[in-house]
């Protein structure tokens, strides 16, 4: 018994090791990416409704933790980043409608049922569980857009920040995303422009 926990505990020591060995290009890219992810939206955001954060929604800086400076996590998958998000947020806005407004069963019957179902649908995304809490305990403009909020902000925000995350973290040779091969596959027509025009570039650079 004693073995395997140091054997556990070596190799979740040598994980966290690895995960640390990020070189600065990589953390210029992570910082690009969310950048303009979160900057994307934010400008949405003053343009549509500068009265209150309806579009900018707190789990999507979670999740530009994710899919910009973690790549290689399942959890920052497109299917993760999109259905986490979307079932979470249609749980949320469900059990807002359905239950009485009593924070203490609300919030945790949102998170709780979030988890779950994505558990189910292999799409775990850890700020898939702020999203649905979003639509329990956010402001009363938030709670007013019912199940508008699947669509705007949540969806909308979710293929912004993907569509972001497709072009920056494909611009090196260094750093590939979606990480699996078939979803690799379907988004090939995003990622491999980006990759022909930047080896393009390294080519001239080196001919220099």
């Amino acid at each position: 018994m004693k073995a395997k926990i140091k054997r556990g505990y070596r190799i979740a020591r040598y994980v966290a090791y690895k995960e640390t060995l990020i070189d600065r290009r990589e953390h210029f890219w992570s910082f690009l990416g969310a950048f303009f992810g979160i900057g994307t939206i934010a400008l949405l955001q003053t343009r549509l409704s500068e009265s209150d954060n309806l579009f900018l929604i707190g789990s999507f800086g979670a999740s530009s933790v994710l899919i910009y400076g973690s790549i290689q996590s399942p959890l920052a998958q497109p299917r993760n980043l999109i259905g986490g998000h979307v079932i979470s947020a249609l749980l949320g806005v469900t059990i807002a409608k359905l239950c009485p407004p009593v924070i203490w069963l609300t919030a945790p019957l949102a998170v709780a049922f979030s988890i779950i179902a994505m558990q189910i649908t292999k799409t775990l995304h850890p700020p898939g569980g702020a999203t649905a809490l979003i639509a329990v305990i956010g402001s009363e403009k938030v709670k007013a857009l019912g199940y508008w909020y699947v669509l705007s902000p949540v969806l909308t925000g979710g293929l912004i920040l993907l569509l972001v995350a497709l072009i920056f973290n494909n611009l090196t040779p260094n750093r590939k995303y979606p990480t699996y091969g078939r979803f690799s596959r379907t988004f090939k027509w995003v990622t491999q422009p980006t990759r022909h025009v930047m080896s393009k570039i390294n080519r001239k650079r080196r001919k220099r």
